[in-house]
């Protein structure tokens, strides 16, 4: 039976000082000092959880942040535009200043509350035999060993997000402890009260699958001529199968999607704003679908995917409002592609479907993720790129 190394780690960490505090025994001296420690600690993984929870609402959702209207334009507008000076400068400043703030504080009160307590208790239990004082060396230390653990997480979760190797990604996936304890820790901390509406992406929802082709030879082009660049879809002798259904099935419309898309974008002008209004409807109006994740997890596809589905069920999973996106922005002659790749589901990389859609006003394509508007401003967001990678266009229209 093998273990994973990130579950030992997390044992590990969590189990260290407790086995100390058994091994030292109580000591008033010894708990001062490690309480001392222990509250830089604290300090300083709150310091993370208030910066990292305040460049959030401030900056990932920054269009309705009351925040940032009050930092000057010529500042918002480089941060919204290099969002990497955030991550590397700006908090790392902002938590070492609110860590020395804090740290000072817990530590004035420890003084005149805890170390008194100590020095009482070390009266207490000084003609008490050994294993009693082992123990309670042991118990005293479970602060310690939280507060360890969680510093851990908060490490694990940033090697995740910073593009780790495949090999180190797949222990993370595969560690019951480090998604449980980093989906009830850390990812409620890192999504803030903005984001607490992402959808909780599960792995493996999107699947791709190659089928021998043994009805058409035409290749990878589809009936609209739209090429479809995925490895696969070069062999002429197979069909790519997204979630159950081939791609040009799943971007297929009708009537009912075609007037609805083009009547609310009648009043827009240009394709910026109309395709922010298809982002907006489909981001805001489906409904993610647990029960369809799960059962495509399970390799389950009895449930019907791509845009018609969707739209009259509104539900679907990341691949579903992509090719809703796709319909909508084609009923209003916009150019769009679909993207797949991996997306940040809060705990490690999984496999992810979104759009780009062509701007000629810019003459740019910018990315719309509307699996994600929800939890933020996903719509030509230049922090983008920080939680979507590996992108691969597998459609064109």
């Amino acid at each position: 039976m093998k273990i994973n190394p990130i579950t030992l780690i997390l044992i590990f960490v969590f189990l260290f000082p407790i086995a100390r505090g058994f091994l030292f025994k109580f000591s008033s001296y010894d708990l001062k000092r490690d309480t001392e420690n222990l509250l830089n600690s604290i300090a300083f993984i709150a310091a993370i959880f208030i910066g990292i929870k305040y460049y959030k609402v401030i900056f990932l959702n920054y269009e309705s942040s009351e925040v940032f209207k009050f930092i000057p334009k010529e500042i918002s507008s480089i941060l919204v535009s290099r969002p990497y000076i955030l991550y590397f400068v700006i908090i790392p400043i902002f938590v070492y200043i609110v860590y020395k703030l804090i740290g000072a504080v817990l530590n004035l009160i420890a003084r005149f509350t805890f170390f008194n307590i100590y020095d009482v208790v070390d009266k207490m239990i000084s003609n008490k035999s050994n294993i009693v004082k082992r123990v309670l060396g042991a118990i005293v230390q479970l602060p310690r060993g939280i507060c360890y653990l969680v510093t851990v997480l908060f490490l694990l979760n940033a090697v995740a997000i910073i593009n780790p190797g495949m090999k180190i990604n797949s222990y993370l996936k595969d560690s019951e402890a480090y998604n449980y304890l980093c989906k009830r820790i850390i990812v409620p901390v890192t999504n803030s009260s903005v984001a607490k509406n992402f959808p909780n992406i599960l792995d493996n929802s999107f699947k791709i699958v190659t089928k021998p082709d043994n009805i058409n030879k035409s290749g990878n082009v589809s009936k609209d001529g739209n090429n479809v660049n995925t490895d696969d879809n070069n062999n002429p002798n197979v069909i790519v199968y997204y979630n159950g259904v081939t791609l040009e099935d799943g971007v297929k419309s009708n009537d009912q999607i075609n007037n609805f898309a083009r009547n609310m974008t009648y009043n827009s002008r240009g394709n910026l704003s109309k395709s922010r209004k298809l982002y907006d409807w489909i981001g805001y109006n489906i409904e993610y679908d647990y029960d369809k994740a799960n059962m495509v997890l399970n390799n389950n596809y009895n449930v019907k995917s791509g845009a018609i589905p969707t739209f009259n069920t509104r539900k679907g999973i990341c691949f579903d409002y992509s090719c809703l996106y796709v319909a909508m922005a084609r009923a209003n002659n916009i150019k769009v592609r679909l993207v797949t790749g991996e997306g940040f589901n809060g705990t490690s990389w999984v496999s992810h479907a979104w759009n780009q859609v062509y701007i000629p006003e810019s003459n740019t394509w910018i990315n719309v993720d509307t699996t994600f508007a929800k939890g933020g401003n996903y719509f030509n967001n230049n922090s983008f790129n920080i939680d979507h990678r590996n992108a691969k266009v597998i459609g064109e229209w």
